[in-house]
């Protein structure tokens, strides 16, 4: 599922991780693209090809920074994993889970994760909280003398009462509200059936100020509410598919802080961001490990179509994160 490196020190201390992942987003519409998406080529400092950007770049810095830190270990206090996760795309993380639950490995203080952009040092994220919903009606035939809604016509209903549904605002330090997304609908067979399944997938996006439970109360207050106003032959089944916690690190936790420093001591302007998409950082969030998730090359393309990463921008933020992880096997300013 991932390959993972290992560099222990010589000194004892916590461990830190990098991680990258080497499997890709789908290509798409592959005649869109005006370069092939497995090319891999360069063409005037730009690496072309679908990964380039998430994260090729990313994986092969820091398999050089292992190489580097290698090298003068007995010097260093506890560790560096790095990891390739090859599960990343999908969403499962299997390589970061097979890690995190390895008995040999050691668990990590705090982990960078390598997406790419110049600008931001990402430090947190909103959360997640999906499901499946189920809803029922009596099936038939669409020419009948039927007065009941069918599944379809319910599950429309559902969706209007989520979409109307009222929802915090931004909160405190987090700078982000929750956001609510009904994004599957799959229920009938053809013209002239009536179904009695319909099934929706809806995504929320989580908040400290809106939890995930606060998210399943939502989804099941409004699914209670269809059931009163249009009964059902059963009740809307609701089946919870993913959750994950919100999180955001300040600037001075590390490992945000030693790598928003360094960059500073390479000369470049970086803010600190919470992202709205979820990532692998609200997986380690929710095993308790603090992650920075974003920092890297300049990029264009990424999950679309022309991929591709600038190969130039490579050698300012390799020394970026060589700078910061020695800083953490330091605990002190990086040496030179």
């Amino acid at each position: 599922m991932a390959l993972l490196v290992e560099v222990a020190g010589g000194r004892p201390g916590p461990w830190w991780a990098l991680d990258a992942c080497v499997d890709t987003a789908p290509y798409g519409d592959e005649g869109a693209w005006s370069f092939p998406p497995d090319g891999g080529d360069v063409v005037d400092g730009w690496l072309r090809g679908r990964g380039a950007a998430d994260s090729k770049l990313a994986a092969a810095m820091f398999c050089r920074v292992a190489a580097d830190l290698h090298a003068r270990a007995e010097e260093l206090s506890g560790g560096l994993a790095v990891l390739l996760d090859v599960d990343e795309h999908t969403g499962g993380f299997g390589g970061a889970r097979a890690y995190l639950a390895d008995a040999a490995a050691v668990r990590p203080a705090g982990v960078m994760i390598g997406y790419p952009g110049p600008d931001e040092v990402v430090v947190g994220g909103r959360g997640l909280w999906r499901a499946t919903i189920a809803v029922h009606a009596e099936s038939g035939h669409s020419g009948s003398r039927r007065t009941t809604p069918g599944a379809v016509s319910r599950a429309a209903q559902l969706v209007q009462l989520l979409e109307e549904a009222e929802l915090p605002y931004t909160e405190g330090d987090f700078p982000l509200p929750p956001k609510l997304t009904v994004t599957s609908c799959h229920g009938g067979e053809g013209f002239s059936v009536v179904p009695g399944l319909c099934e929706l997938g809806v995504d929320l996006r989580t908040t400290p100020a809106f939890d995930g439970g606060a998210a399943e109360h939502l989804v099941r207050t409004a699914a209670a509410e269809l059931d009163a106003v249009l009964p059902g032959p059963t009740p809307t089944v609701i089946t919870q598919v993913a959750s994950w916690p919100p999180y955001r690190l300040t600037e001075d936790q590390q490992p945000a802080a030693a790598l928003l420093e360094a960059a500073v001591r390479e000369g470049l302007t970086v803010r600190a961001k919470t992202a709205g998409p979820s990532n692998i950082g609200n997986m380690l969030a929710g095993q308790g490990i603090p992650a920075t998730a974003g920092f890297g090359v300049r990029y264009e393309g990424l999950h679309g179509t022309d991929e591709r990463a600038c190969l130039t921008d490579l050698p300012r933020v390799h020394a970026i994160y060589r700078q910061a992880v020695l800083r953490l096997l330091t605990d002190g300013p990086a040496p030179p």
